[in-house]
């Protein structure tokens, strides 16, 4: 278990009852430690609900940003049957940071697409953290088109700290292609829906999200700028990161007032990374809700949803 800096507590105690464990197991039950162990696992229950009842948004931050998280090829291997992948854009080459193809959810025929983080140093590399480049926003217009030549749902799954930023992307028309790729979401005739899983950052994450329907996992994020980078705009210290986050309103809970996504995905205690499994059938539930409200609906009218649904966007108040 990988604990945030708040968690240091709730570390100390798991930590304390598991050390119980082991050595009344070494000891091969000599000693009974279990009615103390219990007790411990007592008091860790209630403090990491205590923890996590409130959390800033910094600290939501922390937790969308947990390595533990279940990530996009979770969500693909145990939601969708069929999968079949697509590489490439037909132009440079295959990014890895964007995964997608056609598949069946609910055994129905669909399209996926993602950002895949990794989950261990090898496998992070390799998808460059979930950071996009030019190829693979083109490798998701790629899917869209196919989705909408035979009228199959799109399904995206957002998990970024925004597009890779790097001298080859910018060379390769990096904004270009995160353009092309938002157009494309407002151009289909599909049903186009959406969640955020982890982080949603910056243009990175709107070309993937501008979507009929947008849901945020409970402790996920979705800003216009990760909380470090704000801060160093506004004050030139990445320091005052938490202050940042109280300003950009990232948080699931205040974009729903701000009428930018449409529904909140409860997470189990303590995160997804507590319980991935629950979490991933969390959101195969939301996603099939999704899809039902947008069933039937006319190609002209899908468009038109989608349109006046971002036109909306910020017209209800936090107050």
């Amino acid at each position: 278990m990988v604990y945030l800096d708040f968690e240091k507590p709730l570390a100390d105690i798991e930590g304390k009852a598991e050390e119980l464990r082991a050595m009344a197991k070494k000891d091969e039950g000599s000693v009974d430690v279990e009615k103390e162990a219990a007790a411990l696992d007592k008091k860790s229950g209630e403090l990491l609900k205590d923890l996590y009842k409130t959390l800033t948004p910094w600290r939501k931050t922390q937790v969308a940003r947990h390595p533990d998280r279940p990530h996009c090829s979770d969500y693909i291997n145990a939601l969708f049957t069929e999968y079949t992948p697509l590489a490439g854009d037909r132009a440079f080459g295959d990014d890895h940071a964007v995964m997608g193809g056609l598949a069946r959810f609910n055994d129905a025929s669909c399209i996926v697409i993602g950002h895949e983080k990794g989950n261990d140093t090898k496998s992070r590399i390799s998808h460059n953290f979930g950071m996009a480049r030019p190829e693979g926003y083109r490798k998701a217009i790629r899917l869209m088109d196919i989705a909408n030549r035979f009228g199959l749902p799109v399904i995206t799954l957002v998990d970024t700290p925004g597009a890779y930023p790097g001298k080859g992307a910018e060379e390769r028309g990096q904004s270009e292609a995160i353009a092309r790729c938002t157009e494309k979401c407002l151009q289909i005739g599909v049903p186009l829906v959406s969640v955020i899983i982890g982080e949603g950052g910056s243009g990175g994450a709107v070309a993937f999200a501008t979507a009929n329907r947008i849901a945020m996992l409970e402790h996920s994020i979705y800003s216009v700028i990760s909380p470090e980078g704000c801060a160093s705009i506004l004050w030139k210290d990445a320091e005052r990161m938490r202050e940042a986050a109280e300003a950009l309103r990232l948080t699931a809970q205040d974009l729903k007032k701000l009428n930018v996504i449409d529904g909140i995905i409860p997470e189990p205690m303590g995160g997804a990374q507590r319980d991935p499994q629950a979490a991933i059938q969390a959101v195969g539930k939301e996603i099939a809700a999704m899809l039902g409200e947008l069933q039937g609906k006319k190609r002209a009218d899908l468009i038109k949803d989608r349109r006046e649904k971002f036109l909306n966007m910020g017209s209800k108040s936090l107050a």
